[in-house]
């Protein structure tokens, strides 16, 4: 079975925002960190959050193992949104304090040895660290979930190569073989090593879903030149 599955899904938004998705369907099987490319506005954010139950589908399915987003998904499945999402009155310790009160399976001895690596002391309050840190934190108490899927969104955008090898590293070293990565992104070379899989979408729709050895071996590109060759195709079409 797989993980997880979209069958004919689409989104519409009320006014002038349009439609998100159109007509959806494809498959995400288990131990995989798989890369959502596209560019700003192609619909990644919209299809993480009708994974996680944020957002209603206007038509179509969403299946987490088998089922529709509910209690039991929301409890496997681990979100890093693009935008930041903690307290910033909050001191760092207090945020693992919150994480590990909300989730079972939150690993607070390990968010703690993260932080102590990075030297980011955990009694100083969120909205006085760097970006950078900021960054960083968000990805330590959402990676030390023991999450079946974990749905990063942009997790290496806007932040300086010192921090996006640690966001890499992270990613790779916490999540287990029996659960799956999905990152979306527009920036691809950074993360390229590390997927087995891409989905490419634009503008609502699904315009390649393939492995990194299919690209490269029936290609003969890397997923940069492939994803850079499909959106200069249509950016000619407008």
């Amino acid at each position: 079975m797989a993980l997880l599955e979209f069958k004919n899904l689409s989104k519409t938004y009320v006014k002038d925002r349009g439609q998100a998705l159109n007509n959806v369907s494809f498959a995400i099987e288990p131990g995989k960190i798989v890369g959502l490319l596209g560019p700003n506005g192609s619909g990644k954010t919209t299809l993480l959050k009708l994974t996680c139950g944020l957002l209603v589908p206007t038509s179509g399915e969403v299946l987490f193992n088998g089922k529709a987003p509910g209690a039991e998904s929301r409890a496997a499945i681990a979100l890093l949104p693009d935008k930041s999402y903690l307290a910033d009155w909050m001191r760092v310790e207090q945020i693992l304090d919150f994480f590990a009160d909300f989730f079972p399976d939150f690993d607070k001895a390990r968010a703690s040895q993260l932080l102590r690596e990075l030297n980011i002391d955990p009694k100083q309050r969120f909205k006085t660290l760097s970006k950078g840190n900021q960054e960083k934190v968000q990805l330590i108490v959402v990676m030390s979930r023991r999450a079946q899927l974990y749905l990063l969104d942009e997790p290496i955008g806007g932040v300086d190569p010192a921090a996006r090898d640690f966001i890499i590293s992270t990613i790779l070293t916490n999540y287990s073989e029996n659960s799956t990565v999905m990152i979306a992104t527009h920036l691809i070379s950074d993360i390229e090593t590390i997927l087995d899989e891409v989905i490419v979408i634009n503008q609502g729709n699904i315009a390649l879903q393939d492995s990194v050895d299919g690209i490269r071996e029936n290609r003969g590109q890397s997923v940069d030149q492939m994803f850079r060759e499909v959106f200069s195709h249509v950016s000619q079409a407008a």
